[in-house]
């Protein structure tokens, strides 16, 4: 016969086995703990074949002096040391001090496009708040450039910025009468502001997705109080809205600081292998460096030293953030 043990009245109760019944099979400690390093082995080697295998590779390059005599087996390429990298910051010598304009036009580049695609995307969301007829359709059209492949969307920025069939100077310059001829948009100093364009277009419904999904967080009974103390909207958006957002606006700040400094794809469609000289972006610069005057070795050391910056703005970024944020909490 079988046994049931005297249970608390809220526990269920627990059988024991006959003296002859065989004991149920327990699940082994070792096994349960190596269970989730076995989820993450496939993401882990996928990690590690397409970021830190070619990463070290391209650190290794950029100590070599790599050129298209050596592309077929760049292991024999002859050990340069740190010349590529005296190469890429010697800013009086003309390959720094293109490196050096690349990088300030990508600095203010950032800057101006992670600030707009912010402001937009937080007062889009912050509009979208209440409740009105229209308002998941606004929702889903605001999406639109966010869902729509990069190059896609590009390319057809590329046929709107063309200077006499494109749509935009057909409503600057032929509609509105603004300027006496049509602009160049591809080439020349308009090229930054064609780019820019393009960067916040298809940028800020990250940022108006990200700031949506926080304001769900916020509970309306502290805008209705604040209301009944006589708070205007701005007060609300000033004292309620972004320091309960602070948070999510410290990661999605990173996150499009990352994306826009690094964008490749967006210059590189918007305006082929050569990109304008006002939009010569460091990533476009150094594909240039190393795919069109076939240097590997000093794009590589480019391509290093770029990290290594990422690298410490994003460090120091995240220690002044969490500073913040705890004495805020002080």
């Amino acid at each position: 016969m079988t046994e049931t043990a005297v249970a608390h009245p809220n526990e269920p109760a627990v059988r024991k086995a006959a003296p002859g019944e065989a004991r149920p099979p327990r699940r082994s400690g070792r096994r349960r703990v190596a269970l989730p390093y076995l989820l993450l082995l496939p993401a882990l080697i996928l990690e590690l074949l397409v970021h830190l295998v070619p990463m070290l590779m391209g650190i290794t390059m950029s100590f070599r002096e790599l050129t298209q005599f050596y592309i077929r087996n760049w292991s024999e390429a002859p050990w340069s040391g740190l010349d590529n990298y005296t190469v890429a910051i010697d800013f009086d010598a003309p390959v720094g001090q293109a490196l050096l304009t690349s990088f300030l036009t990508t600095c203010l580049f950032t800057v101006l496009s992670v600030g707009l695609c912010w402001l937009l995307g937080t007062a889009a969301a912050v509009f979208l708040q209440e409740n009105f007829r229209g308002r998941g359709f606004l929702r889903t059209l605001f999406l639109v450039p966010y869902a729509l492949p990069v190059y896609a969307a590009v390319i057809t920025w590329a046929f709107m910025f063309q200077r006499d069939n494109g749509l935009i100077n057909h409503v600057l310059h032929d509609q509105l009468g603004i300027g006496d001829t049509p602009a160049f948009w591809l080439i020349g100093d308009n090229s930054f502001w064609a780019l820019l364009i393009v960067s916040v277009w298809k940028g800020w419904p990250f940022a108006f997705l990200t700031v949506m999904a926080g304001l769900q967080n916020i509970p309306r009974d502290m805008y209705e109080a604040a209301a009944l103390d006589g708070a205007g909207v701005w007060k609300q958006i000033r004292h309620i809205t972004l320091p309960s957002l602070r948070s999510i606006n410290q990661v999605l700040v990173l996150v499009l600081f990352l994306w826009t400094f690094n964008d490749f794809n967006t210059p590189f469609v918007l305006f082929g292998k050569a990109a304008p000289e006002a939009a010569d972006l460091v990533s476009v610069h150094i594909y240039q460096s190393s795919f069109q005057t076939w240097n590997f070795g000093t794009g590589s050391a480019m391509s290093v030293l770029l990290l290594l910056f990422l690298l410490v703005v994003t460090g120091v970024y995240l220690l002044l953030t969490s500073r913040g944020r705890k004495a805020t909490d002080a």
